[in-house]
């Protein structure tokens, strides 16, 4: 007999979680072994327990969030657990850190169970899995072309990358705070992001930084 998959949920809505629980608990095959409120309860928790497979939110409150949670997990090298991230965020930028921090899956919380118990087994055997609206970003961003820099804007995102803040970094390129400003904006549009860590996480998926 087969055994079942084991499951570590990692949500930081109580009524999410119960509701998962419901749900998979009546699916034959599949048992929930954890349940964890926090990035770091799931690291905590995926290290003892030795799930196949994590369900990850990526938007966890106070703390570390679901991407990050996800690189520590998958960092601890063989034998660890899968991680599906289960969520409501479709953007570029969330989609591409999770995959860079080494989920195998992609769901979207508006699927229809059938495709979460799929995913769930597919992601127990390495196998990745993409919500169809996920799937059609990811298609979208490999076919289109890199987006072209200046000089200029790619000195202001490698100071980006190393966490500084604008003032930091118009002192560092002698520069205006105003002059950072409008470079970081012309950066967002070009990247198709909103924020300096969606702004990181594409220019290094699409390997931008000097």
């Amino acid at each position: 007999m087969t055994p079942p998959v084991r499951i570590l949920l990692c949500d930081d809505h109580t009524v999410v979680r119960a509701g998962l629980l419901a749900l998979l608990g009546g699916e034959p095959g599949i048992e929930v072994v954890g349940e964890a409120g926090s990035g770091e309860e799931a690291v905590a928790l995926a290290a003892r327990l030795g799930p196949d497979v994590v369900l990850m939110d990526l938007q966890l409150g106070p703390g570390i969030d679901g991407v990050e949670a996800t690189r520590r997990i998958t960092a601890a090298g063989a034998g660890t657990a899968n991680v599906l991230v289960l969520t409501t965020y479709d953007t570029d930028a969330d989609i591409t850190r999770a995959i860079e921090a080494g989920a195998t899956g992609y769901l979207l919380k508006a699927e229809r169970p059938e495709e979460l118990f799929s995913a769930i087994r597919a992601a127990a055997q390495g196998r990745t899995t993409l919500s169809p609206p996920v799937a059609s970003r990811v298609m979208a961003r490999m076919r289109s072309p890199r987006p072209t820099l200046t000089d200029r804007e790619r000195d202001i995102l490698g100071q980006l990358s190393r966490g500084l803040g604008n003032r930091d970094i118009a002192r560092a390129l002698f520069i205006s705070e105003a002059t950072v400003k409008t470079h970081l904006g012309r950066i967002y549009d070009k990247l198709g992001v909103e924020t300096r860590t969606g702004a990181v996480a594409v220019a290094k998926e699409q390997r931008l930084l000097p």
